[in-house]
């Protein structure tokens, strides 16, 4: 009788388990991308010209990305492409298990940017992807607090926060370029700022996954 309780109690405890895999797996999915087969890389496109993008990756086709507007993110397996949009094309090389995204700069060009997975479920990341070619920090809009410190040109600048609605600003220097509109960040949830341009004539947009995605 204690034997067969034993064996129920195991059973049930390795049922528990199982379910909670799946759970874990199928959440981080929600965060972090689709439902993909091991050893995938994980694709988005920016739009940061003026006209809609349309954009093919190997088997992945991203349609109707509006100016300055992104797209979720797709999978495909890890290995050698041609990204092509607008007559433009790029070799890129996707690794497995890494977030990638591809870029339609103003000029035309076509840029494949790396953004690291987040997995901290208990704050939120804030990331500027700087395109530009000037140094740019993120603060709050009244320029008090240092959210991201300086973050040179063609580089990466990440710093977790706990979850919150902010207003920022972007800042070259000790000069505001511009006040961003408000982002909510949730917890495990990434905000990239990517910032394109030149000189004095930087643009600053958030790119999130769409609503509804996670």
């Amino acid at each position: 009788m204690h034997t067969t309780i034993r064996k129920l109690a195991l059973g049930l405890s390795c049922l528990s388990l199982g379910v909670a895999i799946n759970v874990a797996h199928a959440d981080e999915g929600g965060l972090y991308g689709p439902t993909a087969p091991a050893g995938s890389a994980f694709v988005r496109a920016y739009n940061a010209g003026s006209s809609e993008l349309d954009l093919t990756l190997g088997s992945v086709s991203i349609k109707d990305v509006g100016p300055r507007a992104s797209s979720d993110f797709s999978f495909l397996p890890a290995g050698s492409y041609s990204a092509s949009a607008s007559g433009k094309s790029l070799p890129v090389d996707l690794k497995a298990n890494q977030y990638y995204t591809l870029v339609q700069l103003p000029s035309g060009e076509l840029k494949l940017v790396e953004d690291p997975a987040f997995k901290n479920r208990q704050k939120a990341l804030v990331r500027i992807q700087n395109l530009s070619d000037t140094p740019v920090s993120l603060k709050t809009a009244d320029g008090k607090t240092a959210v991201i410190e300086s973050v040179a040109g063609k580089s990466r600048g990440d710093r977790e926060i706990n979850p919150v609605k902010v207003r920022m600003a972007l800042f070259a220097g000790d000069r505001k370029v511009s006040e961003l509109s408000p982002v909510v960040l949730e917890r495990g949830e990434v905000a990239a700022l990517y910032v394109t341009g030149s000189g004095s004539s930087l643009t600053p947009v958030w790119v999130q996954r769409p609503a509804g995605t996670e």
